[in-house]
């Protein structure tokens, strides 16, 4: 990458006010992290950048794959760790509630059955309550999130079994 090119990507970086970016073009990568400041546009710095010291010409160089950074999951599949067992994760980020409010019983409760498409609970997000609904058929055996607790992207609330 030419340094022209590389002024122009940071400028966009910048302004597209990445937290973090992460790229490689062939024997080429780069990561640029950005300082966040309250009131403050923040700088890219460039972390880390590698570029080929000398081509060999006797080994060829696979290119590298692009980076792509994936939303963090539980580190355990839910096979290994649950048998058969399914999970219904969250879909957004925000706080999770098992009832439509405080005086009403939960949507579901371990022992319930669950259909696709039933809700299952709420999750708020930016003062927007999102009804959850089950993408699997079976019954609720565990609760995973305690009421109101904050939960994260694909996080895990519920196991269900398939077979009940």
């Amino acid at each position: 990458m030419d340094p022209k090119q590389l002024n122009e990507l940071l400028r966009l970086i910048k302004k597209l006010d990445f937290a973090e970016f992460k790229m490689a073009e062939g024997d080429f990568s780069m990561t640029v992290r950005s300082e966040y400041k309250p009131g403050h546009v923040p700088a890219p710095q460039i972390v880390s950048m590698a570029a080929p010291a000398a081509p060999i010409a006797a080994a060829p160089v696979a290119p590298a794959a692009p980076a792509v950074d994936l939303p963090a999951t539980n580190d355990a599949p839910a096979e290994e760790a649950t048998g058969n067992l399914l999970e219904i994760r969250s879909p957004i980020v925000g706080t999770f509630y098992r009832s439509p409010s405080p005086d009403k019983p939960p949507y579901v409760k371990v022992g319930d059955s669950v259909a696709t498409g039933d809700v299952v609970c709420i999750v708020e997000a930016m003062k927007l309550f999102n009804e959850i609904e089950s993408e699997v058929s079976g019954k609720i055996v565990k609760v995973l999130i305690e009421e109101a607790k904050p939960v994260e992207y694909d996080q895990v609330l519920y196991l269900v079994d398939p077979n009940a």
